[in-house]
Formats: structure tokens, C-alpha cells, sequence
């Protein structure tokens, strides 16, 4: 077994999954390319108004300083990130389905955190303006097969860090989806079949790091007898 020297590299560190250790994702390199993209997502950030021009700056430094991936999630994990929803369309709300729009009861949590563990929320809930979703080392489901949606717009947060986030829209739901991966992705796959216009809009932006965020049609199954699948409860 080799001997490592105390002014060179350190190994990475281990983390235990069930019965094997593994290495921990924090402590992977990160390359040029990943502190560009974080970067980008916090000089986005400024010309929001999230950070001022000497939290940019100090941030900005942390970036180009930061050598792991550990070192350069917590300097985003704060932000509403993503694209500028300036192109996303005003619902014209006179057509909104009335059985979408408007809470009609208690307005659902606002997060969704799943930090080595699983959080699943599906069934008739409803969906606040802004939902902030976390997945780190864990996973998400969200359904909004049967939600209702406190708003006619309504913006989903995604931080994903080696994890994974399913969200399931149904068709009479129009999507945007413009988050951010390094060394991950934002996979949508709701373009597939047509969307019903006129209803509730879900922006879907974040950030994911060696993670991977799902956007896709609710799943159905088939009902003995019919030709037509219905929705899974």
C-alpha cells in the first residue's frame, strides 16, 4: 500500500453506501469549464439583484479559487438560479382551468429536501408560488398530476448535488424548463406530447452538480377493458 507525503496530495475521502466505501463527490476536481458555469450562474445572479457587486466579488473569487466540487456547490446553493424567465408567456387567465388556479385549502410546504434520504410528494396537494427543491446525495419525486397551484405562475427551484429530482407535469400544464448542469443535466421530455394551453406555467431552473433533474409526463396505466390509460394515483 502506497505511503502518501504530508506536503503532497491528499487522497480523497471516503464515504461509506451500505457496505462499500466509496469516494466522497465532495472532495472530486473540479475543471475549468465547471467554475465557468458557476460563474455565469452567479453574474446572472447580480444582474437579477440577488448579490451586490461586492458579494459577486467575493463570490467570483471563491469560484476561481475553489478546487472541489464541495467547494464551489455552497456558492449557488443560496440563489434562485437558472435563466431569465423575461421569454416565459403571461397566462392569459380568463381560459385558466378554475379546478388549477387557487389554493382552495392549505397552501402545500415550500420545500422539498432530501439530504441522503427520499422525499416523495404526489396526490391532490397544492403547489406554492415558489418551491425550492434540494437533493443532495438523495432523491426527489414531484407529482403535479393532481396538485393545484397557489398561483397562475409558479417558479421550482432545483439544487441537486449527486442526486437525482423527478417531477412529473401533466399536459394541461405549460412547462419551462432552463436550469443549469455541471457535469449534470435538465432533461425534459414534456415537448413530446402536445401541452393544453391556457393553463397554470411551471418554470423549472436550478443548478445540477453530477446530478440529473427529470421533467416528464405523469405515468399512467392501463385500465382493463379501455383503450384509454388513466393517470396512477
Amino acid at each position: 500500500m502506497g505511503v502518501w507525503c504530508s506536503n503532497g496530495p491528499r487522497p480523497p475521502k471516503l464515504i461509506r453506501v451500505s457496505d462499500e466505501l466509496v469516494p466522497d463527490p465532495s472532495q472530486m476536481r473540479a475543471s475549468d469549464a465547471d467554475r465557468e458555469k458557476v460563474a455565469q450562474v452567479l453574474q446572472q445572479a447580480h444582474g437579477e439583484g440577488r448579490l451586490d457587486l461586492h458579494e459577486l466579488d467575493e463570490r467570483l473569487g471563491a469560484v476561481y479559487a475553489a478546487r472541489t466540487y464541495g467547494e464551489l456547490a455552497p456558492l449557488t446553493s443560496d440563489l434562485g438560479m437558472g435563466l431569465p424567465a423575461a421569454n416565459l408567456p403571461s397566462p392569459v387567465r380568463q381560459h385558466l382551468p378554475a379546478s388549477r388556479i387557487g389554493s382552495g385549502g392549505i397552501t402545500g410546504p415550500s420545500t422539498s429536501i432530501a439530504f441522503w434520504s427520499g422525499v416523495d410528494r404526489r396526490g391532490e396537494w397544492v403547489v406554492p408560488a415558489n418551491h425550492t427543491v434540494v437533493a443532495i446525495m438523495g432523491g426527489v419525486e414531484l407529482d403535479l398530476s393532481k396538485a393545484r397551484f397557489e398561483s397562475a405562475e409558479t417558479t421550482i427551484n432545483v439544487f441537486a448535488f449527486w442526486g437525482g429530482v423527478e417531477i412529473y407535469v401533466p399536459e394541461d400544464v405549460t412547462v419551462r424548463v432552463d436550469g443549469a448542469g455541471i457535469m449534470g443535466a435538465f432533461d425534459d421530455t414534456t415537448h413530446k406530447t402536445p401541452t393544453v394551453p391556457g393553463g397554470p406555467v411551471v418554470r423549472i431552473t436550478g443548478v445540477a452538480i453530477m446530478a440529473g433533474v427529470d421533467v416528464r409526463r405523469p405515468k399512467r396505466k392501463k385500465i382493463k377493458g379501455s383503450k384509454n390509460p388513466e393517470l396512477e394515483g
